[in-house]
């Protein structure tokens, strides 16, 4: 079933939502759409919970503004999802930039209606490096991304993708996966990395008092191990489950493991 849900500023944002029992919501990395949870849109419906997928702003079947894409802004549209589907004891599951999204909304929102956190190799708290934070990856990365965006953005993503995965996907999946790069937005696409290089959610962390569990890929490039630690370090109530034969693609890498170690962490 799909929903589409109107934001704070008549912004419509398309919601997959499948299955009944414990609502997970999941929100997708850069530059991609709900669709990169194909597996676990399959299996968590058969398990016994609601699938709750949600497309940000400027990606996959949502509006494509021209605005909106600070992490303030992407935080009140998940209000609105979890307003209009009266979501109160829920699981927020964001992957990369979607990790990052999931913890200004705990932060912003003071947790409104979720009960349990997961932090998908999470672009958190400081996706990169700066005279105080020598975690993450440089900025000059980025803007690379952001330059290869505005000259070959087909091209860039497909050099994005060799070192997304840890395992190198099939060529149909491979395909598939770019395609759903390709959906987004160009000014989104562009916009939203701007974010990931500038924001800073450290004093975010605090603010968070719901279970939490970091799974991180022990190989992955683009957001490296080391800000797992640190965002475990600032949560309270943290446990980090690592993915030792996996890059930033940990749903990917190790599938079996990545769906299991969610569903343990949902009944637990």
């Amino acid at each position: 079933m799909g929903h589409f849900i109107e934001t704070f500023d008549q912004t419509t944002l398309f919601v997959e939502d499948i299955g009944e029992g414990t609502p997970v919501i999941f929100l997708h990395g850069w530059p991609v759409n709900h669709r990169m949870f194909d597996h676990q849109m399959a299996v968590l419906p058969e398990k016994g919970y609601r699938f709750i997928g949600v497309d940000l702003r400027g990606f996959g079947k949502s509006d494509k503004p021209s605005s909106g894409y600070t992490y303030d802004a992407l935080a009140d549209d998940l209000r609105a999802v979890i307003d209009e589907l009266q979501l109160d004891d829920a699981v927020l599951a964001g992957f990369s930039m979607g990790g990052a999204i999931a913890i200004r909304y705990m932060a912003r929102h003071e947790g409104k209606g979720i009960r349990k956190l997961a932090l998908l190799g999470a672009a958190a708290p400081v996706f990169t490096e700066r005279d105080d934070f020598q975690f993450g990856i440089p900025k000059d990365n980025v803007n690379g991304l952001i330059e290869g965006s505005y000259e070959d953005r087909a091209k860039m993503l497909e050099d994005f993708g060799e070192l997304f995965f840890g395992h190198e996907p099939s060529e149909a999946y491979n395909r598939w996966f770019h395609s759903l790069a390709m959906d987004a937005s160009p000014h989104a696409t562009i916009a939203c990395a701007r974010t990931l290089r500038d924001a800073d959610l450290r004093d975010d962390l605090s603010a968070i008092e719901v279970p939490t569990a970091i799974l991180h890929g022990k190989n992955d490039e683009i957001c490296p191990f080391d800000l797992a630690e640190v965002m475990e370090s600032g949560i309270e109530a943290a446990e980090i489950v690592p993915f030792n034969d996996s890059g930033h693609s940990l749903f990917y890498d190790e599938r079996e493991k990545f769906t299991e170690e969610l569903i343990r962490f949902f009944e637990k």
